[in-house]
């Protein structure tokens, strides 16, 4: 792999992927990680209403990609379809500011992801995957993985000036947010170049739905299916401490300003994701996972003794890098192996990879896992539970499981330098 010259793509590619990367996953982010605080500051919401809002939006994320991704590979064209499902995902996020209870906020979840996985989960990644190829693969995937960290960044940074237990403070985050999110699928109808010769797929739109999930093509496709397998576990691994891990440090750890801990360990995390996804271009996949794994593992240890502000911040610093450079080196390997003019289609099956299953999986283990969590009062009253260290050593357990299968499945098959090196 390292022999292979890399493909140059051009400052309007880059500006693409920065901006439409970067803003999808900002919404992401407050979707992920502050609806969860929002119903648990304005709602009063219980672990298991987190849980079900987690695993609702998985389930209609992963059925809006695998219809959606199909759908853009019949029209023969991402630029359009992807500018505008930007524009209507913008407005639903409006939505929330005008939202009064768990249950319509649950549903609403429910219509936005639909909007924001057509327009994320299937059309952009199925663009990002059609303007790549094997020689730059990794860099492109350091780049892309470093968005959802960085959008954390500054998401963390923007909401330092807002009182998160205010309504009128969520009101003008989900107002600046929607129409952020409008403006950039305007300037992607001026700015975004579909790959030259992309096909239109002469397939039936059930066919195209389909296709992926044909016993036929997984069998000829079956390293994609094994690293999609080995990445679903991994993400498991994330869902279970992600929902809670805002809530954890600022009620548990009471470090009201978290974000001085996240913020350098997210700009740290993000320059290592940067420069790692080379090391996939130049190593291949099972070479580059195993310090993923030592580095997850070593974070949810680091997190789980400790609670003082120094470990905690060297224990997010490793734990976030193992999320990111996962991202990254997963996210090579899946667009490596897509079948080239399918890669819309294969969207769904990424997504129930990476979203679907550990979205069921996870969050459910997190909720049995914080079941007989410590309650507190709050100010005004309300019972509110308290995330523990115990979602850090149920990560760790997941993570050890997943290097087991992948000391097992290298070892056990005999193509398995193909399947580190492909």
């Amino acid at each position: 792999m390292s022999n292979i010259k890399s493909t140059k793509l051009g400052a309007r590619f880059w500006v693409s992927m920065a901006i439409f990367g970067l803003m999808g996953q900002i919404a992401w982010v407050v979707e992920n990680m502050y609806f969860n605080v929002f119903i648990y500051k304005m709602f009063n919401a219980t672990a298991s209403d987190i849980s079900v809002m987690v695993m609702a939006s998985a389930v209609v994320a992963a059925l809006t990609t695998i219809i959606m991704g199909a759908v853009s590979d019949r029209m023969g064209s991402r630029k359009t379809f992807m500018s505008l499902m930007y524009i209507i995902w913008g407005f639903s996020i409006i939505v929330f500011a005008y939202i009064k209870d768990v249950k319509m906020t649950i549903f609403m979840d429910c219509v936005m992801t639909f909007f924001g996985s057509s327009a994320n989960d299937a059309v952009y990644n199925a663009w990002l995957t059609d303007r790549g190829d094997c020689s730059n693969r990794g860099k492109i995937e350091g780049i892309n993985s470093m968005m959802p960290l960085i959008s954390v960044l500054v998401v963390f940074g923007s909401f330092m000036s807002f009182n998160l237990d205010d309504h009128s403070s969520w009101v003008k985050i989900y107002y600046i947010i929607g129409l952020s999110t409008v403006a950039i699928g305007i300037i992607g109808l001026f700015l975004l170049e579909d790959k030259k010769g992309l096909k239109k797929s002469q397939e039936g739109l059930f066919e195209t739905i389909g296709y992926s999930f044909r016993p036929s093509v997984v069998k000829s496709n079956k390293s994609l299916y094994k690293v999609l397998i080995l990445f679903a576990l991994y993400e498991i691994s994330v869902q279970i401490y992600m929902p809670y891990l805002i809530i954890y440090y600022e009620q548990t750890l009471n470090m009201p300003n978290y974000v001085l801990l996240m913020a350098p360990a997210i700009v740290l995390a993000s320059v290592v994701t940067a420069f790692y996804g080379r090391l996939y271009d130049k190593k291949g996949f099972i070479f580059s996972l195993w310090p993923i794994l030592g580095t997850s593992i070593l974070g949810f240890v680091i997190l789980y003794f400790f609670k003082s502000f120094v470990p905690v911040f060297v224990g997010s610093f490793f734990m976030l890098c193992g999320q990111l450079c996962a991202l990254s080196v997963f996210g090579a390997k899946i667009r490596d192996t897509l079948p080239e003019n399918r890669s819309g289609q294969f969207q769904g099956v990424r997504i129930i990879s990476q979203v679907f299953i550990p979205g069921l999986i996870g969050p459910f283990i997190g909720a049995r896992v914080l079941k007989n969590a410590q309650k507190i009062v709050s100010g005004d009253g309300r019972e509110q539970f308290l995330p523990n260290h115990n979602i850090c050593l149920a990560a760790f357990v997941v993570i050890i499981v997943l290097s087991l299968i992948v000391l097992l499945m290298n070892k056990s098959s005999k193509s398995s330098k193909d399947f580190a090196k492909q």
